[in-house]
């Protein structure tokens, strides 16, 4: 069975270039970045959030409100995406702007990584929760940055111009930036922790 694929649009930084939007089987904002939509005539099948930002509601798509505090705009749509069944989700518009925003998007991340396949993407390139044993694909050339929440053991890469071998990366301590693919196929493993994994074109 195919896995349906979501195209998820929050409030940061906005795509200079959107993906072909075929390619998902839902379309759907937070309330802060329904304009960015609007402007570039897609309807979303649905938009979520508090809507303090928008003037008028739209009438011709699904809106549904979700006016707690105790959670951000991107927790709340992520609820309602596992709540209709989706499990694959790319994410534009998660970085940039207010950096708190960004860090709190991760920390998300993290929260939901046992029920949601979450990849973001931005006009860089894209970054992910790795699974335990993650394979890149077509990155010869790109820069490859891996970033421990706080802390990975035993690491172990394979197609990367600086390879680890079995060891730790630790935030504050050591972490794994700005490395180079020299394979097109990049290996990596690690044994337990939070692995980010940044990619950019």
């Amino acid at each position: 069975m195919k896995t349906k694929i979501v195209f998820l649009l929050l409030n940061g930084e906005k795509p200079k270039k959107l993906p072909n939007l075929s390619n998902y089987d839902i379309i759907c904002a937070t309330d802060g970045a329904y304009q960015y939509l609007k402007e570039k005539k897609i309807t979303p099948n649905f938009i979520t959030g508090d809507f303090d930002s928008l003037e008028s509601l739209p009438t011709e798509i699904e809106v549904i409100e979700t006016p707690d505090q105790n959670f951000t705009d991107f927790d709340k749509m992520l609820q309602i995406l596992s709540d209709k069944g989706f499990t694959a989700i790319d994410i534009y518009g998660a970085s940039g702007k207010e950096q708190d925003h960004f860090l709190g998007n991760l920390h998300t991340t993290i929260q939901w990584q046992e029920k949601l396949k979450l990849t973001f993407h931005d006009n860089y390139g894209r970054y992910f929760l790795a699974d335990k044993k993650t394979v890149l694909n077509n990155c010869k050339y790109k820069t490859v940055s891996l970033v421990p929440f706080p802390e990975v053991k035993n690491i172990t890469t394979k197609g990367l111009q600086y390879s680890l071998n079995n060891e730790d990366l630790v935030f504050g301590e050591r972490i794994g930036t700005r490395n180079k693919a020299i394979e097109n196929n990049v290996d990596i493993s690690y044994t337990s922790g939070n692995l980010f994994i940044f990619i950019n074109d």
